[in-house]
C-alpha cells in the first residue's frame, strides 16, 4: 500500500475513534445517572449523543470501506 493510501486509511481510522470515545464517555454518564438517581434528562441527553456518535462512526466506516474499494 503506497504511503498516501496508508496515511488516508490511518486518518479515517483515527476519525472513527472520536465517535467511539464519545459513545464510551456518554455510556459512563448514563451509568452514573442510573446509579445516582440523577435527572432523567441527563440520561436522555447522553443517549442522544450516543446515537449521533454511532451515526458519525457509521459514516466514517463507510468512507473506510469506499477507500478500500479503490
Amino acid at each position: 500500500m503506497p504511503d498516501n493510501e496508508s496515511s488516508s486509511l490511518n486518518k479515517l481510522v483515527h476519525d472513527a475513534r472520536g465517535p467511539l470515545n464519545r459513545i464510551s464517555m456518554n455510556a459512563e454518564l448514563i451509568k452514573m445517572v442510573l446509579e445516582n438517581d440523577m435527572p432523567k434528562e441527563k440520561g436522555i441527553e447522553a443517549l442522544n449523543k450516543i446515537i449521533a456518535a454511532c451515526q458519525d462512526c457509521s459514516a466514517t466506516l463507510q468512507a473506510i470501506s469506499k477507500s478500500a474499494d479503490v
